[in-house]
Protein backbone atom coordinates (compact mmCIF):
# COMPACT_ATOMS: atom_id res chain seq x y z
CA UNK A 1 0.00 0.00 0.00
CA UNK A 2 1.91 3.15 -1.10
CA UNK A 3 1.60 6.77 1.63
CA UNK A 4 -1.06 8.22 -0.70
CA UNK A 5 -3.25 5.29 -0.37
CA UNK A 6 -2.40 4.89 3.27
CA UNK A 7 -3.63 8.58 4.15
CA UNK A 8 -6.59 8.59 2.02
CA UNK A 9 -8.09 5.26 3.33
CA UNK A 10 -7.31 6.93 6.95
CA UNK A 11 -9.29 10.06 6.13
CA UNK A 12 -12.17 7.76 4.76
CA UNK A 13 -12.35 5.73 8.02
CA UNK A 14 -12.30 8.91 10.56
CA UNK A 15 -14.79 10.77 8.17
CA UNK A 16 -17.02 7.77 8.67
CA UNK A 17 -16.86 7.37 12.28
CA UNK A 18 -18.13 11.14 12.66
CA UNK A 19 -20.96 10.40 10.45
CA UNK A 20 -21.85 7.48 12.25
CA UNK A 21 -21.86 9.35 15.61
CA UNK A 22 -23.44 12.21 13.98
CA UNK A 23 -26.23 9.40 13.15
CA UNK A 24 -26.67 7.65 16.58
CA UNK A 25 -25.86 10.47 18.92
CA UNK A 26 -28.03 13.45 17.85
CA UNK A 27 -28.33 14.60 21.43
CA UNK A 28 -31.16 15.05 23.02
CA UNK A 29 -33.60 17.88 23.48
CA UNK A 30 -36.00 18.94 26.65
CA UNK A 31 -38.74 21.56 26.34
CA UNK A 32 -39.52 22.07 30.10
CA UNK A 33 -42.76 24.04 31.21
CA UNK A 34 -44.61 24.34 28.40
CA UNK A 35 -48.39 24.68 28.48
CA UNK A 36 -48.55 21.34 25.75
CA UNK A 37 -51.62 21.03 23.75
CA UNK A 38 -51.12 17.22 22.28
CA UNK A 39 -54.39 17.40 19.86
CA UNK A 40 -55.67 14.23 21.17
CA UNK A 41 -56.31 14.26 24.49
CA UNK A 42 -56.17 16.79 27.17
CA UNK A 43 -53.57 19.54 27.39
CA UNK A 44 -50.73 19.36 29.92
CA UNK A 45 -49.67 22.27 31.75
CA UNK A 46 -46.15 22.50 32.98
CA UNK A 47 -45.13 19.67 31.09
CA UNK A 48 -42.22 18.52 29.36
CA UNK A 49 -41.14 16.96 26.03
CA UNK A 50 -37.91 14.72 25.36
CA UNK A 51 -36.60 14.74 21.82
CA UNK A 52 -34.08 12.10 20.94
CA UNK A 53 -33.28 10.52 17.80
CA UNK A 54 -35.93 12.79 15.96
CA UNK A 55 -38.85 11.36 18.02
CA UNK A 56 -40.70 12.24 20.84
CA UNK A 57 -39.21 9.83 24.21
CA UNK A 58 -41.33 11.00 26.69
CA UNK A 59 -44.05 13.51 26.95
CA UNK A 60 -45.94 14.75 30.46
CA UNK A 61 -45.46 15.77 33.61
CA UNK A 62 -42.79 14.70 36.45
CA UNK A 63 -40.19 13.75 33.78
CA UNK A 64 -36.76 13.23 34.24
CA UNK A 65 -34.13 15.06 32.14
CA UNK A 66 -31.05 14.25 31.22
CA UNK A 67 -27.80 15.57 32.42
CA UNK A 68 -26.73 15.88 29.02
CA UNK A 69 -30.24 17.44 27.53
CA UNK A 70 -30.28 20.28 25.45
CA UNK A 71 -32.84 22.46 27.60
CA UNK A 72 -35.29 24.70 25.97
CA UNK A 73 -37.84 26.77 28.79
CA UNK A 74 -41.02 27.27 27.39
CA UNK A 75 -42.53 28.89 30.26
CA UNK A 76 -45.05 31.14 29.10
CA UNK A 77 -45.36 29.25 25.83
CA UNK A 78 -47.66 26.65 24.23
CA UNK A 79 -46.28 23.29 22.58
CA UNK A 80 -48.08 22.23 19.20
CA UNK A 81 -48.01 19.59 16.90
CA UNK A 82 -46.90 21.11 13.33
CA UNK A 83 -49.71 22.20 10.90
CA UNK A 84 -50.36 20.46 7.66
CA UNK A 85 -51.56 22.22 4.96
CA UNK A 86 -54.12 19.91 3.24
CA UNK A 87 -53.35 21.22 -0.22
CA UNK A 88 -50.85 23.58 -1.77
CA UNK A 89 -48.36 24.34 -4.01
CA UNK A 90 -45.14 25.47 -2.02
CA UNK A 91 -41.81 24.23 -3.44
CA UNK A 92 -43.48 23.80 -6.94
CA UNK A 93 -44.43 27.71 -7.60
CA UNK A 94 -42.19 30.67 -7.26
CA UNK A 95 -43.75 33.83 -9.48
CA UNK A 96 -46.63 33.84 -10.79
CA UNK A 97 -45.88 35.83 -14.03
CA UNK A 98 -43.01 33.58 -14.81
CA UNK A 99 -43.73 30.45 -16.14
CA UNK A 100 -40.67 28.96 -15.44
CA UNK A 101 -40.79 29.00 -11.84
CA UNK A 102 -43.67 26.69 -11.74
CA UNK A 103 -43.76 23.64 -11.78
CA UNK A 104 -47.21 22.26 -10.84
CA UNK A 105 -48.69 21.46 -14.46
CA UNK A 106 -47.90 19.22 -17.19
CA UNK A 107 -48.95 19.54 -20.70
CA UNK A 108 -51.66 16.64 -21.76
CA UNK A 109 -54.84 15.80 -20.11
CA UNK A 110 -54.33 12.18 -18.18
CA UNK A 111 -51.06 11.81 -16.67
CA UNK A 112 -51.18 9.64 -13.65
CA UNK A 113 -47.36 9.55 -14.24
CA UNK A 114 -46.78 12.64 -12.91
CA UNK A 115 -44.97 13.24 -9.31
CA UNK A 116 -45.40 16.59 -7.55
CA UNK A 117 -41.92 15.34 -5.64
CA UNK A 118 -39.87 14.52 -8.53
CA UNK A 119 -40.32 18.84 -9.11
CA UNK A 120 -38.89 20.39 -5.44
CA UNK A 121 -37.35 23.40 -4.99
CA UNK A 122 -35.92 22.92 -1.90
CA UNK A 123 -34.98 27.00 -2.44
CA UNK A 124 -37.92 28.40 -2.88
CA UNK A 125 -38.85 31.81 -1.03
CA UNK A 126 -42.34 30.49 0.07
CA UNK A 127 -41.56 27.70 2.12
CA UNK A 128 -39.23 29.44 4.95
CA UNK A 129 -42.24 32.05 5.08
CA UNK A 130 -44.91 29.54 6.00
CA UNK A 131 -42.80 27.48 8.08
CA UNK A 132 -42.06 30.59 10.42
CA UNK A 133 -45.72 30.57 10.90
CA UNK A 134 -45.65 27.05 11.97
CA UNK A 135 -46.66 25.14 8.89
CA UNK A 136 -44.20 21.69 8.58
CA UNK A 137 -45.59 20.03 6.34
CA UNK A 138 -47.86 19.95 3.34
CA UNK A 139 -49.83 18.37 0.45
CA UNK A 140 -48.27 19.59 -2.92
CA UNK A 141 -50.39 19.35 -5.87
CA UNK A 142 -50.23 18.61 -9.15
CA UNK A 143 -53.25 20.78 -11.27
CA UNK A 144 -54.05 20.56 -15.30
CA UNK A 145 -55.89 17.70 -17.47
CA UNK A 146 -58.46 15.55 -16.30
CA UNK A 147 -56.28 13.30 -14.69
CA UNK A 148 -53.42 15.74 -13.28
CA UNK A 149 -50.99 13.10 -11.74
CA UNK A 150 -50.01 12.20 -8.09
CA UNK A 151 -49.56 14.56 -4.98
CA UNK A 152 -46.85 14.29 -2.45
CA UNK A 153 -46.47 14.89 1.14
CA UNK A 154 -43.33 17.08 1.92
CA UNK A 155 -41.81 18.15 5.46
CA UNK A 156 -40.63 22.27 4.93
CA UNK A 157 -37.21 21.47 5.80
CA UNK A 158 -33.87 20.15 3.81
CA UNK A 159 -31.51 20.76 1.40
CA UNK A 160 -32.67 18.46 -1.64
CA UNK A 161 -35.61 17.04 -2.23
CA UNK A 162 -35.10 13.73 -0.85
CA UNK A 163 -34.94 15.02 2.33
CA UNK A 164 -38.17 16.71 2.17
CA UNK A 165 -40.25 14.05 1.22
CA UNK A 166 -42.59 12.24 3.58
CA UNK A 167 -44.65 10.74 1.15
CA UNK A 168 -44.11 10.42 -2.46
CA UNK A 169 -47.58 8.94 -3.13
CA UNK A 170 -50.58 10.68 -1.06
CA UNK A 171 -53.42 10.48 -4.12
CA UNK A 172 -54.25 10.92 -7.68
CA UNK A 173 -55.43 13.86 -8.48
CA UNK A 174 -58.51 14.26 -11.00
CA UNK A 175 -60.76 17.45 -12.26
CA UNK A 176 -64.49 15.95 -11.88
CA UNK A 177 -66.37 17.59 -14.48
CA UNK A 178 -68.73 20.11 -13.22
CA UNK A 179 -72.50 20.75 -13.97
CA UNK A 180 -72.99 23.66 -16.44
CA UNK A 181 -75.34 26.58 -15.11
CA UNK A 182 -76.92 28.89 -16.90
CA UNK A 183 -76.96 32.84 -16.82
CA UNK A 184 -79.61 32.91 -14.21
CA UNK A 185 -77.67 30.38 -12.03
CA UNK A 186 -79.96 27.38 -12.19
CA UNK A 187 -78.60 24.12 -13.08
CA UNK A 188 -79.23 22.99 -16.53
CA UNK A 189 -79.74 19.79 -17.80
CA UNK A 190 -76.53 17.50 -18.94
CA UNK A 191 -76.17 14.00 -20.88
CA UNK A 192 -75.41 11.23 -18.27
CA UNK A 193 -72.66 10.01 -17.99
CA UNK A 194 -71.30 13.43 -19.30
CA UNK A 195 -68.01 12.52 -22.10
CA UNK A 196 -65.49 13.04 -19.03
CA UNK A 197 -66.97 11.13 -16.72
CA UNK A 198 -67.09 8.56 -19.91
CA UNK A 199 -63.30 8.79 -20.49
CA UNK A 200 -61.96 8.53 -16.63
CA UNK A 201 -64.46 5.39 -16.86
CA UNK A 202 -63.05 3.92 -19.85
CA UNK A 203 -59.52 4.57 -19.44
CA UNK A 204 -60.11 2.93 -15.21
CA UNK A 205 -61.53 -0.13 -16.96
CA UNK A 206 -58.05 -0.22 -19.71
CA UNK A 207 -56.66 -0.49 -16.33
CA UNK A 208 -58.48 -3.06 -14.99
CA UNK A 209 -58.29 -5.05 -18.25
CA UNK A 210 -54.20 -4.43 -18.06
CA UNK A 211 -53.87 -5.09 -14.27
CA UNK A 212 -55.61 -9.39 -15.70
CA UNK A 213 -53.71 -9.72 -18.69
CA UNK A 214 -50.36 -8.96 -16.40
CA UNK A 215 -51.78 -11.12 -13.10
CA UNK A 216 -52.64 -14.01 -16.21
CA UNK A 217 -49.35 -14.02 -17.56
CA UNK A 218 -47.78 -14.09 -14.49
CA UNK A 219 -50.17 -17.49 -13.22
CA UNK A 220 -49.52 -19.09 -17.33
CA UNK A 221 -45.87 -18.08 -18.58
CA UNK A 222 -47.22 -19.26 -22.11
CA UNK A 223 -50.45 -16.18 -21.95
CA UNK A 224 -48.27 -12.91 -23.85
CA UNK A 225 -47.17 -9.77 -21.10
CA UNK A 226 -48.69 -7.34 -22.47
CA UNK A 227 -46.91 -4.19 -24.04
CA UNK A 228 -45.66 -1.98 -21.10
CA UNK A 229 -48.34 1.10 -21.12
CA UNK A 230 -47.00 3.89 -18.78
CA UNK A 231 -50.35 5.32 -18.70
CA UNK A 232 -51.79 2.42 -17.15
CA UNK A 233 -49.42 1.60 -14.56
CA UNK A 234 -49.69 4.32 -12.54
CA UNK A 235 -53.08 3.54 -12.52
CA UNK A 236 -52.75 0.29 -11.12
CA UNK A 237 -52.88 1.42 -7.48
CA UNK A 238 -55.86 3.29 -8.04
CA UNK A 239 -57.85 0.24 -9.16
CA UNK A 240 -57.00 -1.83 -6.72
CA UNK A 241 -57.68 0.31 -3.85
CA UNK A 242 -54.16 0.88 -3.15
CA UNK A 243 -54.16 4.86 -3.78
CA UNK A 244 -56.99 7.33 -3.28
CA UNK A 245 -58.21 9.65 -6.25
CA UNK A 246 -58.42 13.30 -5.00
CA UNK A 247 -61.23 14.94 -6.56
CA UNK A 248 -62.11 18.65 -6.98
CA UNK A 249 -65.85 19.34 -6.76
CA UNK A 250 -67.56 21.80 -5.24
CA UNK A 251 -71.41 22.26 -6.19
CA UNK A 252 -73.82 20.02 -4.32
CA UNK A 253 -74.96 18.28 -7.51
CA UNK A 254 -71.27 17.14 -8.71
CA UNK A 255 -70.46 16.42 -5.25
CA UNK A 256 -73.70 13.32 -5.63
CA UNK A 257 -72.30 12.57 -9.16
CA UNK A 258 -68.93 12.41 -7.64
CA UNK A 259 -69.63 9.90 -4.41
CA UNK A 260 -71.96 7.89 -7.67
CA UNK A 261 -68.77 7.71 -9.23
CA UNK A 262 -66.69 6.34 -6.89
CA UNK A 263 -68.93 3.79 -5.88
CA UNK A 264 -69.52 2.58 -9.06
CA UNK A 265 -65.88 2.48 -9.73
CA UNK A 266 -65.23 1.45 -6.53
CA UNK A 267 -62.05 3.36 -5.69
CA UNK A 268 -61.03 4.99 -2.46
CA UNK A 269 -61.23 8.81 -2.21
CA UNK A 270 -60.58 12.35 -1.17
CA UNK A 271 -63.01 15.12 -2.10
CA UNK A 272 -61.16 18.67 -2.37
CA UNK A 273 -63.22 21.97 -2.37
CA UNK A 274 -67.28 20.52 -1.25
CA UNK A 275 -67.71 24.30 -1.20
CA UNK A 276 -71.58 23.44 -0.92
CA UNK A 277 -70.86 20.45 1.09
CA UNK A 278 -73.21 21.76 3.44
CA UNK A 279 -76.29 20.98 1.38
CA UNK A 280 -75.28 17.32 1.25
CA UNK A 281 -73.21 16.54 4.47
CA UNK A 282 -75.59 13.74 5.32
CA UNK A 283 -74.32 11.92 2.08
CA UNK A 284 -70.70 12.79 2.56
CA UNK A 285 -70.60 11.33 5.90
CA UNK A 286 -72.72 8.26 4.67
CA UNK A 287 -70.12 7.76 1.82
CA UNK A 288 -66.92 7.43 4.03
CA UNK A 289 -65.12 9.65 1.73
CA UNK A 290 -62.72 12.89 3.87
CA UNK A 291 -62.89 15.76 2.61
CA UNK A 292 -59.89 19.13 2.18
CA UNK A 293 -61.79 22.67 2.11
CA UNK A 294 -60.38 25.03 -0.10
CA UNK A 295 -59.30 28.37 0.76
CA UNK A 296 -61.43 29.92 2.97
CA UNK A 297 -60.93 33.37 1.37
CA UNK A 298 -62.66 32.09 -1.85
CA UNK A 299 -66.77 34.00 -2.74
CA UNK A 300 -69.86 31.76 -2.37
CA UNK A 301 -70.83 29.87 -5.20
CA UNK A 302 -74.37 31.54 -5.41
CA UNK A 303 -75.45 34.84 -3.34
CA UNK A 304 -78.09 33.28 -2.80
CA UNK A 305 -76.87 31.07 0.19
CA UNK A 306 -75.53 34.09 1.87
CA UNK A 307 -72.06 35.77 2.20
CA UNK A 308 -70.70 33.30 5.14
CA UNK A 309 -72.02 29.91 3.28
CA UNK A 310 -68.29 29.05 2.77
CA UNK A 311 -67.65 29.69 6.10
CA UNK A 312 -70.34 27.95 8.02
CA UNK A 313 -69.60 24.80 5.36
CA UNK A 314 -66.73 23.14 8.04
CA UNK A 315 -69.32 23.58 10.71
CA UNK A 316 -71.34 21.65 9.29
CA UNK A 317 -69.77 18.94 7.93
CA UNK A 318 -67.86 18.64 11.53
CA UNK A 319 -71.54 18.24 13.14
CA UNK A 320 -72.48 15.67 10.24
CA UNK A 321 -69.30 13.37 11.50
CA UNK A 322 -67.15 14.29 8.19
CA UNK A 323 -63.30 13.46 8.31
CA UNK A 324 -62.05 17.34 7.22
CA UNK A 325 -58.88 19.30 6.92
CA UNK A 326 -57.90 22.72 5.79
CA UNK A 327 -55.76 23.94 3.19
CA UNK A 328 -54.21 27.28 1.98
CA UNK A 329 -54.80 26.17 -2.12
CA UNK A 330 -51.74 28.68 -2.35
CA UNK A 331 -47.50 28.93 -2.11
CA UNK A 332 -47.57 32.57 -1.75
CA UNK A 333 -50.50 32.49 1.53
CA UNK A 334 -49.76 29.11 2.60
CA UNK A 335 -48.39 31.06 5.31
CA UNK A 336 -52.49 31.69 6.24
CA UNK A 337 -53.12 28.28 6.63
CA UNK A 338 -54.47 28.51 10.41
CA UNK A 339 -56.06 31.44 10.03
CA UNK A 340 -58.40 29.04 7.80
CA UNK A 341 -59.38 26.91 10.45
CA UNK A 342 -60.03 29.81 12.67
CA UNK A 343 -62.12 31.74 10.47
CA UNK A 344 -64.36 28.53 10.29
CA UNK A 345 -64.47 28.75 14.03
CA UNK A 346 -65.73 32.23 13.73
CA UNK A 347 -69.12 31.05 12.22
CA UNK A 348 -69.80 27.72 14.29
CA UNK A 349 -66.65 24.85 14.12
CA UNK A 350 -65.87 23.97 17.64
CA UNK A 351 -62.28 25.74 18.35
CA UNK A 352 -60.66 22.39 19.42
CA UNK A 353 -62.38 20.51 16.28
CA UNK A 354 -60.96 23.54 13.88
CA UNK A 355 -57.11 22.85 15.58
CA UNK A 356 -57.46 18.96 14.49
CA UNK A 357 -58.18 20.15 11.50
CA UNK A 358 -54.68 21.74 10.66
CA UNK A 359 -52.80 18.77 12.63
CA UNK A 360 -54.79 15.06 13.18
CA UNK A 361 -57.07 15.08 10.90
CA UNK A 362 -54.91 15.56 7.67
CA UNK A 363 -52.45 13.28 8.92
CA UNK A 364 -55.18 10.61 9.19
CA UNK A 365 -56.83 11.47 5.71
CA UNK A 366 -53.28 11.41 4.32
CA UNK A 367 -52.17 8.03 5.93
CA UNK A 368 -49.19 9.18 8.30
CA UNK A 369 -51.44 9.24 11.65
CA UNK A 370 -48.32 7.18 12.84
CA UNK A 371 -45.68 9.60 12.61
CA UNK A 372 -47.36 13.27 12.60
CA UNK A 373 -50.37 15.44 13.50
CA UNK A 374 -50.37 14.62 17.00
CA UNK A 375 -47.91 15.01 20.13
CA UNK A 376 -47.65 11.68 21.34
CA UNK A 377 -44.58 9.37 22.21
CA UNK A 378 -43.38 7.63 19.94
CA UNK A 379 -43.89 9.82 16.83
CA UNK A 380 -41.63 12.47 15.04
CA UNK A 381 -40.61 16.06 16.91
CA UNK A 382 -42.21 17.66 14.65
CA UNK A 383 -43.64 20.37 17.24
CA UNK A 384 -43.99 24.13 17.18
CA UNK A 385 -43.99 26.76 20.95
CA UNK A 386 -46.01 30.03 20.29
CA UNK A 387 -46.78 32.51 23.24
CA UNK A 388 -50.01 32.19 22.47
CA UNK A 389 -53.13 30.10 20.18
CA UNK A 390 -51.93 29.15 17.53
CA UNK A 391 -54.88 30.22 15.29
CA UNK A 392 -54.96 33.58 16.54
CA UNK A 393 -53.31 36.48 14.20
CA UNK A 394 -51.56 37.69 17.10
CA UNK A 395 -49.45 34.76 18.26
CA UNK A 396 -45.62 34.46 17.82
CA UNK A 397 -44.14 31.38 16.67
CA UNK A 398 -41.18 31.29 19.16
CA UNK A 399 -39.06 27.76 17.95
CA UNK A 400 -39.86 25.10 15.46
CA UNK A 401 -38.57 21.51 15.11
CA UNK A 402 -38.89 19.51 12.04
CA UNK A 403 -38.21 15.69 12.87
CA UNK A 404 -36.29 16.69 16.32
CA UNK A 405 -34.13 19.40 14.64
CA UNK A 406 -34.75 23.49 15.25
CA UNK A 407 -34.99 24.94 12.05
CA UNK A 408 -33.96 28.41 11.28
CA UNK A 409 -36.75 30.96 11.26
CA UNK A 410 -35.50 33.84 9.31
CA UNK A 411 -36.97 34.16 6.00
CA UNK A 412 -37.68 37.32 3.32
CA UNK A 413 -40.09 38.84 5.65
CA UNK A 414 -37.94 38.75 8.62
CA UNK A 415 -35.35 40.24 6.14
CA UNK A 416 -36.99 43.00 5.35
CA UNK A 417 -38.22 43.66 8.60
CA UNK A 418 -33.98 43.95 9.89
CA UNK A 419 -33.72 46.32 6.91
CA UNK A 420 -36.48 48.60 7.23
CA UNK A 421 -36.15 48.88 10.98
CA UNK A 422 -32.16 50.58 10.21
CA UNK A 423 -34.09 52.98 7.57
CA UNK A 424 -33.83 56.15 10.23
Amino acid sequence: MTKKTLILSTILIFCSLFCFADVKSPGIIAIKSAHIVPVVGDDITDGIILIKDGKIEAIGKNITIPEDARVIDATGLFAYPGMIDGLCSLALYEIGSLRATIDSRETGRINPQLKTVEALRPDSIHVPIARANGITTAHIVPSGGIISGQSGLIRLNGWIPEEMIVKSSVAMHIQFPSVPRSRRGETQPREEPSKQIKELKEILNKARYYQKRKEAAQKKPLLPIPEFDEQLEFLLPVVKGELPVFISVYTDKDIKAAIKFVNDEKLKAIFYGVTEGWKVADEIKKSGIPVVFGSLYAMPTKWEDGYDAIFRNPGVLAKAGVKFAFSSQSATLAKDLPYHASRAAAFGLDRREALKGVTIYPAQIFGVDEILGSLEKGKVATIILTDGDILELRTNIKHVFIDGKEVDLSNRYTELLEKYKKRY
